[in-house]
């Protein structure tokens, strides 16, 4: 073991507990960026099909753009939207 020593300056008492939270604090820290960052995590804990999420927020998107009605342009942010998205949901969209 190479930090044996460790314990002659740090009382396992404290050490232990100390230790076991960061671990805690972590993993909770991970879980957190997991489910904020995705969407299908969230769609498959609350029992939904996956990628529901998606087809929701491309759908919010998609009516976002065309709320400015038929003169409204698009930003450059918008502008390859439809490229930079999944095969599967350009093909869903398709489909809708």
């Amino acid at each position: 073991m190479n930090n044996a020593k460790m314990w002659l300056v740090v009382p396992p008492a404290v050490g232990v507990p100390i230790f076991l939270g960061a671990v805690a604090v972590g993993s909770f820290a991970v879980h957190v960026a997991v489910l904020s960052n995705t969407s299908w995590v969230s769609d498959f804990l609350s029992g939904e099909p996956l990628g529901s999420g998606d087809a929701a927020a491309a759908m919010a998107l998609h009516e976002a753009d065309n709320a400015g009605g038929p003169n409204a342009t698009l930003g450059p942010a918008h502008a390859c939207q439809s490229e930079r998205a999944p095969a599967r949901m350009r093909h869903d969209a398709q489909l809708s």
